[in-house]
């Protein structure tokens, strides 16, 4: 008789910011089955949000939602806060709430300067000083960031990428303080990804495409695998890195 493989996260707890769709979405998903029960914020996509922790109830875990702004230090303690009462703890941090405006930035407007660097940025800041609080030697810490953060490949960007290069020093900074408690803290660098945020029919396509090496845009599911990879156990001596999911646009 075979015997039963037990899942890589088993017993694990997650949070998953701006999760209710998109990426996040799918990496709660993959979180879930691979055995961890998940928490998921959101902002306005209430009934994606519902439907997403039925069907992640469905597959026998734990899972809530939670409405919060990504960049309110309240609301960030209170997802921390509600994820580690609900749960019974908090193992498993991924910062993926993040917004994206694209357009000349010699006319761009302040209000989306702002958001990218409120969202993308200090709301990374705040949720994961939260979340430090609770989660234990051995965990982990992974963000969203983006090709981008390394290389511009074109041009309309420019603010976004800012504060996902942001994201790459605090990873290696912050990797270097939580490294004697085992907590990893890493990145996954999606490219052009199908989403509601950069559409693979959407304006940017047209200067994305010849870019690519694999001449498509990617799928959520696979950014999901790289998450995932990177809050099992196989990656316990990774940190203060990350993975590029991006088709080779960076190649």
């Amino acid at each position: 008789m075979s015997k039963v493989q037990t899942p890589p996260l088993a017993g694990k707890r997650a949070l998953v910011t701006g999760a209710a769709r998109g990426i996040g979405a799918a990496i709660a998903l993959k979180l879930a089955e691979d055995g961890a029960d998940v928490a998921i914020t959101y902002d306005k996509s209430a009934e994606k949000a519902e439907a997403l922790v039925t069907e992640i109830r469905g597959m026998g875990r734990n899972a809530i939602a939670i409405q919060a702004d990504a960049a309110n230090l309240e609301a960030a303690k209170a997802s921390v806060e509600r994820t580690a009462a609900d749960l019974g703890g908090l193992d498993i941090l991924v910062n993926n709430a993040g917004v994206l405006f694209a357009g000349d930035f010699s006319t761009q407007p302040l209000e989306e300067i702002d958001l990218q660097l409120n969202v993308n940025v200090r709301g990374v800041f705040l949720i994961t000083q939260a979340a430090l609080k609770h989660i234990p030697n051995g965990g982990r810490i992974i963000s969203t960031g983006s090709n981008a953060g390394l290389a511009v490949p074109f041009a309309g960007i420019a603010v976004y990428a800012a504060t996902k290069s942001a994201l790459e020093s605090f990873t290696r900074g912050l990797a270097r303080e939580l490294g004697p408690r085992d907590i990893t803290v890493n990145l996954v660098r999606p490219g052009p990804i199908d989403t509601d945020m950069n559409p693979a029919d959407g304006a940017l396509a047209p200067a994305i495409l010849p870019s690519l090496s694999i001449a498509r845009y990617g799928q959520t599911r696979e950014v999901a695998e790289a998450v995932a990879f990177l809050a099992g156990p196989g990656a316990a001596y990774i940190t203060g890195s990350g993975i590029l999911v991006d088709g080779g646009i960076s190649a």
